[in-house]
């Protein structure tokens, strides 16, 4: 069911389909050429060995990792059409190898720390253009405008501006291949950086050659994004407009190039090689584009952290906060808290290191660190769908061998800006460690009792007159798996706390499968016309709206006769009035009388500071708080030692 719903947004394969996948896909890669080759010739003397090898690393970088890994392997691994480092470990997870919970934790807070730096560098470096013909213009209180600006609209959703993504797009690798093309035609020698002996010699032969890497993985920091959503537009579009994007690409590199040996034996001076390519007539229009093209690419990638945040609140890897839905587009969403946290990083960013030239030291190195995890993970997708070895040994030896040199060029920039981002990405990163560890640890020591011993004390319960009617429906939602089973905290609740009598009581399961849409769910009558229990079966990218599924539950069961949900009062009986439906939320929190190892208490005690400034569970589950009563139950999980008391007369 939650596959079809899902299939039926993904933009059928065509022109018009192409058209939205350049506009979602493709802004942070597409951008790149923005900073790219000024990256690698920094402060260095132009001359051919560096260009032609720079080139050659840019045109070998794009072919291995973004078409040779991402477009033909790592598309392959898509979860019911969804794809992302999330949606990957969904699918490995089944192979019961448990560490394989680190990279996809590592992974997920590496793409969010290029969530937060991607938009300041990709912003700056448009808006550092206007210095071409204002030398003195302060670029910066414009950039925070623009970041603030885009951060803004997101409450509204981007359905609307959304179809401007397509054509803005369009109209900017068309730009790129159009001025690319004009210099490459005065110069066809760069076309030579093809051969790969122009990468090898500039990476064996040239001063500190090894570290330009470095600069030249920027070409590539949009891939791992562009596996993220794959669910929005589907393989065939991405495969088939990767064709046009790559060649724009290359086309304007090898444009720079060109424009860099006519000015063979200079330094840059602050100069961008692709802003050099306009003509002065055009510079204006061309600024235009390139703002809005870096806005879009700002987009894609907070929506891209919506995304990502979602998955990993339903895969217990991130305390639970709120979601919007600002459009009935599927799959779009609004998480307030997290896009206002982006924002102030974005601006902080900007703050601290003030230039784009600065901000390419953070660039990159938690990107590499984030790819190198998703290849760990296809290693076993490929295993789990039994690819041929010969297959499996090659992609690990290629991989490893280009990711690691990556990473190790990149391991130059920590000092010079690269801890930024590796501190950014490190908080994210342990935070999710804490909140799913924290939870199993919470978990393991969760008492369960066996529901089949008390089903005559509760049946017993209803038919007592003397107890006061706590609901005609009284709701609990249950952690256990199984259905003969419950918190003995649930039995304590309605047994001892306050005896609660009801007509029916309901136990609501709610299991977050590996499918990412799948919507389910089934309902076990433990005792007839009393005692119920319904588990909902939904995908990691499903809200769990649990008070609109309970509805619909009930009334599919009312529809089919399998329970009676009028009023038992006989005024109201007589009359056909639906009996109340209430709510119990056992809320724990970490008691006094524990006694914890070192570590579990740290955890659980930062477990539970998150736990204080995250949402409420009633709120996290959709239901209505008019019928919700919120119980705080003490967790005890390490009872302290026996307290010696002397008794004094």
């Amino acid at each position: 069911m939650g596959d079809h719903s899902h299939q039926s947004h993904i933009p059928k394969f065509g022109i018009a389909g192409l058209l939205v996948t350049l506009g979602i896909i493709y802004g942070d890669i597409g951008t790149s050429p923005l900073y790219v080759m000024k990256a690698i010739v920094g402060e260095r003397v132009i001359d051919r060995d560096l260009i032609l090898g720079g080139m050659s690393c840019i045109l070998w970088t794009l072919t291995l990792q973004t078409t040779i890994k991402y477009i033909l392997l790592i598309l392959r691994a898509d979860n019911k059409g969804e794809g992302g480092i999330f949606a990957l470990y969904a699918l490995v997870r089944r192979t019961k190898v448990k560490w394989l919970l680190f990279p996809a934790i590592i992974g997920g807070a590496a793409l969010l720390g290029e969530g937060i730096i991607t938009p300041a560098i990709s912003v700056s470096s448009a808006i550092e253009g206007l210095r071409q013909s204002y030398p003195n213009i302060q670029t910066i209180p414009i950039i925070i405008g623009i970041l603030f600006s885009l951060f803004a609209i997101q409450q509204f959703g981007t359905k609307s501006i959304g179809k401007f993504f397509g054509p803005v797009m369009l109209t900017w690798f068309l730009m790129l291949s159009s001025l690319g093309i004009y210099f490459l035609a005065q110069d066809f020698s760069v076309l030579a950086a093809i051969n790969p002996y122009y990468a090898i010699n500039l990476l064996t032969a040239y001063p500190e050659g090894f570290w330009i890497l470095g600069a030249v993985f920027l070409c590539t920091t949009g891939a791992e994004a562009l596996y993220s959503d794959l669910g929005h537009c589907g393989k065939r579009n991405i495969r088939a407009s990767w064709i046009f994007v790559k060649t724009s690409l290359l086309l304007n590199y090898f444009g720079q190039s060109a424009w860099l040996l006519q000015h063979e034996g200079s330094l840059l001076n602050g100069q961008n090689p692709f802003y050099e390519l306009m003509p002065a007539w055009f510079f204006i229009p061309g600024f235009i584009i390139t703002t809005i093209a870096t806005i879009v690419a700002s987009q894609a990638l907070i929506s891209g952290s919506f995304t990502l945040i979602n998955e990993a609140i339903r895969l217990n890897l991130w305390p639970k906060v709120r979601i919007a839905y600002p459009t009935l587009m599927k799959g779009q969403l609004y998480i307030p808290s997290i896009n206002w946290l982006l924002f102030l990083g974005c601006a902080s960013v900007v703050l601290f290191f003030k230039e784009s030239s600065a901000m390419e030291a953070a660039y990159g190195l938690t990107i590499i660190i984030g790819m190198m995890m998703s290849s760990t993970l296809l290693v076993f997708y490929m295993g789990m769908k039994r690819f041929n070895k010969w297959v499996i040994n090659s992609f690990i030896i290629v991989y490893l061998t280009v990711e690691s040199s990556f990473l190790v060029a990149n391991i130059e920039k920590i000092p010079d800006g690269g801890y930024i981002s590796l501190i950014i990405a490190s908080i994210i990163a342990l935070i999710m460690w804490i909140w799913y560890d924290a939870r199993k640890i919470r978990n393991s020591y969760v008492e369960f009792v066996d529901l089949n011993e008390y089903l005559d004390l509760l049946c017993e319960l209803k038919r007592d007159l003397t107890v006061p009617k706590y609901a005609t429906h009284l709701v609990f939602l249950t952690s256990a798996n199984q259905d003969e089973q419950v918190e003995s905290k649930i039995i304590y609740s309605i047994l001892q706390k306050q005896p609660k009598r009801a007509d029916i009581y309901w136990f609501l399961h709610v299991d977050v499968v590996d499918e990412p849409y799948r919507m389910e769910y089934r309902v076990n009558e433990i005792v007839n016309d009393s005692v119920i229990r319904v588990d909902f079966m939904l995908g990691f990218r499903v809200a769990p709206r649990i008070n609109l599924m309970f509805r619909k539950v009930v009334q599919d069961l009312v529809k089919c006769q399998e329970v009676d949900i009028v009023s038992r009062y006989e005024s109201l009986n007589k009359n056909q009035v639906i009996g109340d439906f209430r709510f119990i939320v056992l809320e724990k929190f970490l008691s006094n009388e524990n006694d914890l190892p070192f570590y579990e208490k740290i955890v659980l005690d930062v477990y539970f500071m998150l736990k204080n400034i995250s949402l409420s569970e009633e709120k996290a589950f959709g239901l209505d708080t008019s019928s919700v009563h919120v119980e705080k139950v003490p967790l005890i999980i390490a009872p302290a030692r026996e307290m010696h008391l002397k008794r004094i007369k």
